[in-house]
């Protein structure tokens, strides 16, 4: 299990830490901010049951794809594609990934400060005593201004940069492991104390008793939306991590332990959440304000609600963290493989140029909120294209490869490991990557592009 991937090529260490770091990898603002706020504005129940059925039926198979490109090209998402089909445009695709990553990091970083503000805050004890107005008022001024959020964005490409200078094993794999656990400890606290609120039974029924009326063509659509933007398909992180799983390793196992931890916690996510905005007055459809300024409002009503609110802000940095980090990954094994740097000089280079769209996209919500592109600031625009368009053409592209160009031997060597290992399971996914993925995927992206409607 051991056994460098090839020559001089870092590698996971063992099955947990491939789990850990592609789990960190997923599991994010997606499941614990974006999650329970989609599910709230989609009738709870019935968007849950759906949304699972999406993970597993496509999510699960299409992760399973990207680590194939992987382990098989041994290399950054371009490179990839480069070896794997030579002479031929694929390698575009890589680069997209690329690209997305760049772009995803930029805005990512930008919520994922906000994050580390309101820990802050809570700590030192500014968000007590305030109304829901007053809270509303607090985070507009925050966005608003240019020095905090400046600030925070820079800490937390710090801490991203310093994980990924260290490497795959010394870098990603230590820190997965250990953050993973403490996220994983964190939600069940959080879990705990949300259910044994007084009212919270109604949170629970909202997340667990589907209302089967409330299912729509947009509902379903949202759903698989989510369930891609949860698992981190599209966006070349499956891939280069896939890269560094060891030859040894069940990668149709892996992908499968990774999409259920993924929807595991999102749905704690949901039960932290949603019991304690029932319990206390708030509304389960309170959009992307539901963590930043209704949560506030509902852990003050809560018997020592400042200690589980510093919690769950910790939480959310956590969980970004892990994600920040194979992002930034993506973009440092591009500039090793491709352009020959160290990886000091690389991790470096990346951030900087990082950092400068970053700082213009957190702007963009302040001082530059008036420059618009196509009627969007900086932040709406990059969360756009890569949501909308880059990550859904990556995917649908991805199952493309590997239902239709990539030999069907090869794919199977990869799943069973040359033949150590048994994959009864290869005939359904060739099916569902040839036809169900495709045609899934091409749904949401022109959904998403406003070119289809229900």
């Amino acid at each position: 299990m051991n056994e460098p991937n090839n020559k001089g090529r870092d590698h996971f260490s063992s099955r947990f830490a491939v789990i850990a770091a592609v789990a960190g990898s997923a599991i994010g603002l997606g499941n614990i901010w974006r999650f329970p706020y989609v599910a709230g504005e989609n009738g709870g129940g019935a968007f849950l049951i759906i949304y699972l059925l999406f993970v597993l039926a496509i999510g699960i198979p299409v992760m399973t794809s990207e680590f194939i490109i992987g382990r098989a090209g041994q290399k950054n998402p371009y490179g990839s594609f480069r070896k794997l089909a030579p002479g031929k445009p694929w390698y575009l695709i890589g680069l997209m990934g690329v690209a997305a990553a760049f772009m995803i990091l930029a805005f990512y970083t930008t919520v994922s400060g906000w994050t580390l503000e309101y820990f802050y805050q809570t700590l030192t004890g500014s968000l007590a005593g305030k109304s829901d107005s007053e809270l509303t008022m607090m985070f507009d001024d925050f966005l608003m201004g240019s020095f905090r959020p400046v600030i925070w964005f820079i800490v937390f490409m710090g801490f991203t940069a310093f994980i990924i200078l260290s490497g795959v094993k010394k870098g990603i794999e230590r820190y997965t492991k250990m953050l993973m656990p403490v996220l994983f400890l964190l939600l069940i606290a959080l879990c705990i104390r949300s259910v044994t609120l007084d009212g919270a039974g109604e949170g629970l029924s909202f997340l667990f008793s589907p209302d089967f009326s409330k299912i729509t063509p947009k509902v379903i659509l949202e759903a698989l939306g989510q369930a891609f933007f949860s698992l981190s398909i599209g966006m070349g992180t499956l891939i280069t991590y896939g890269s560094y799983i060891s030859k040894s390793e069940d990668l149709g196992f892996s992908a499968l332990s990774v999409g259920i931890a993924d929807t595991l916690v999102a749905v704690i996510a949901g039960v932290a959440i949603f019991p304690a905005v029932f319990a206390l007055g708030g509304s389960p459809a309170s959009g992307t304000g539901l963590v930043f300024i209704v949560l506030p409002g509902v852990f003050q009503k809560m018997p020592f609600g400042e200690i589980f609110q510093l919690l769950f802000f910790l939480l959310l940095s956590v969980a970004a963290l892990t994600s920040t980090i194979s992002v930034l990954e993506v973009i440092v094994a591009y500039l090793v493989e491709e352009l020959s740097m160290t990886r000091k000089k690389a991790t470096i280079a990346a951030t900087l140029m990082v950092s400068v769209l970053g700082i213009v996209t957190v702007l963009s919500m302040g001082s530059l909120r008036s420059f618009l592109i196509f009627g969007k600031n900086i932040f709406g625009l990059l969360e756009f294209l890569t949501s909308n368009v880059m990550l859904p053409l990556g995917g649908l592209f991805i199952v493309i490869f590997i239902g239709w160009f990539f030999s069907p031997q090869l794919t199977k060597a990869e799943l069973t490991n040359e033949g150590r290992l048994k994959a009864g399971y290869f005939p359904v996914y060739m099916f569902i990557v040839r036809f169900v993925a495709p045609l899934a995927i091409a749904m949401v992206f022109l959904y998403s592009l406003g070119i289809i409607r229900f």
